[in-house]
């Protein structure tokens, strides 16, 4: 029986890029379907403007999550998105561009999700702005979806919200405030595996949802 695998994340999460290899080790096993499930944690009033403060947070934040999983956070996201405070911190665009890609190429969206943390973390491209996350979406191939996302119809902010409260309300039943976040379901139960379980070697944890 393929599992089902909510992933909770917010494209805009460190430590969500921090799973990424996880993420692709799961996406290999046939037995695991992934659905993405973003919770706009930094979306709208979650998002913020950039501040001196803010970026050596996140900077310091970003090394830890560097350390711990070996992703690679480059100088050209550190000089031209955090030192940069005429940018916003807000993971709303990205997510609406992601809503564009599922609505359109739904088995792409992983790959979209992918693309946008590598433009981010390794070549310091703004994800919180449209116009770059539809060039991105372009080089994937992706046109329709980032027409679309360009275009920003009614139908794709109302899905895109619509995802981010469904995802809200699964972190509340859940009981879980941060991400990333995984909610496993076998068709009969469903239950909550903690992000913290996506750093290091992921075969332990596949091995659990192989026989749980």
């Amino acid at each position: 029986m393929v599992k089902q695998v909510s992933y909770l994340m917010d494209p805009l999460c460190g430590w969500c890029y921090g799973a990424s290899p996880a993420l692709r080790a799961f996406r290999a096993d046939p037995g695991l379907q992934i659905t993405i499930a973003p919770t706009g944690l930094f979306a709208g009033d979650g998002g913020r403007p950039m501040s001196a403060a803010f970026a050596s947070f996140a900077w310091t934040n970003d090394q830890r999550i560097a350390n711990l999983t070996g992703q690679r956070f480059a100088e050209a996201y550190r000089t031209q998105l955090l030192n940069d405070h005429s940018k916003r911190f807000d993971s709303g665009p990205a997510t609406l561009a992601l809503t564009a890609v599922q609505l359109t190429e739904p088995e792409r969206e992983l790959d979209a999700l992918s693309a946008f943390q590598l433009a981010r973390y390794v070549d310091g491209r703004d994800t919180a702005d449209l116009v770059v996350l539809a060039a991105i979406l372009g080089e994937l191939g992706l046109d329709a979806a980032a027409a679309r996302l360009l275009t920003g119809d009614d139908a794709l902010i109302g899905a895109s919200r619509k995802r981010m409260s469904s995802a809200r309300r699964e972190m509340a039943t859940f009981g879980v405030q941060g991400v990333p976040n995984l909610i496993v379901s076998d068709g009969e139960t469903r239950r909550l595996v903690s992000g913290d379980a996506l750093y290091g070697d992921p075969e332990p944890l596949l091995a659990s949802l192989r026989v749980a």
